[in-house]
């Protein structure tokens, strides 16, 4: 069985707290409702009925009754494991909270993509990405000659929660850098990444070798599945384009 996770523990402050009157980004206003919102729409509408929620109590008490909360911790690598265990048993989708221009049909193919695999993550391609939000701030890495811009969500099949756990943090923390994910991997890649040869496909089998099991990187997915609001300049580029 598919089931879904969010994280919603992210918290902003400064002048973009200020901006959206609440330290808690998933609560940001967008549109006519809050950015939570897109990111539950397009699950529920990729057809996911069960799904958990890692937050604040203030995001627990605006969640539909069919929302499963548990409560957040200070910690951003106790949260992932935490999101990991919400459906200990089940093929898992993994999303953050914080992506404004997510769709269903946009998960529902990045899922269908991910059907011979463990462990996946969305990549759109460059021109795509930068045609789909024009210009928008900086999103877009390069490895190999390839462009692209990372996505915020992850399949892990039930065969890649006990690997994916031991690295929760560091994993979700590397996902947006490409030195990062190299470090993450290993030396070797991390020599390959200094030298301008690393690739897609090297951090692909890499992860194959490390964790055990059938992992991917899904390219081509939907855009919206890449952008997430980090920045206040984010937040305000995608309410101007709500």
């Amino acid at each position: 069985m598919l089931r879904a996770v969010i994280t919603a523990g992210g918290r902003v402050e400064g002048a973009f707290a200020t901006a959206i009157v609440t330290p808690i980004k998933a609560l940001a206003p967008f549109g006519t409702g809050v950015l939570l919102d897109v990111v539950l729409d397009a699950i529920a509408g990729a057809g996911i009925a069960d799904i958990a929620l890692i937050g604040d109590p203030d995001v627990g008490r605006r969640l539909p009754a069919s929302v499963r909360f548990v409560p957040a911790t200070p910690g951003g690598a106790a949260n992932v494991a935490r999101a990991l265990d919400a459906w200990p048993d089940d093929d898992l989708l993994f999303a953050a909270s914080d992506l404004p221009f997510v769709t269903a049909l946009e998960v529902r193919a990045f899922l269908a993509s991910s059907a011979s695999y463990d462990l996946t993550m969305p990549l759109a391609a460059a021109p795509v990405y930068e045609a789909a939000y024009p210009g928008s701030p900086p999103h877009v890495m390069a490895l190999g000659g390839e462009r692209f811009a990372s996505g915020s969500v992850f399949f892990i099949g039930r065969a890649a929660r006990a690997p994916v756990r031991a690295v929760a943090g560091r994993f979700f923390d590397a996902r947006k850098s490409a030195i990062g994910m190299a470090r993450l991997l290993g030396p070797a890649l991390l020599l390959r990444f200094l030298v301008r040869q690393l690739r897609i496909s090297d951090v692909e089998h890499r992860a194959v070798r490390v964790l055990g099991v059938r992992a991917a990187a899904i390219r081509d997915s939907g855009p919206g599945l890449s952008y997430d609001v980090d920045t206040l300049a984010e937040y305000r580029y995608a309410c101007a384009r709500r």
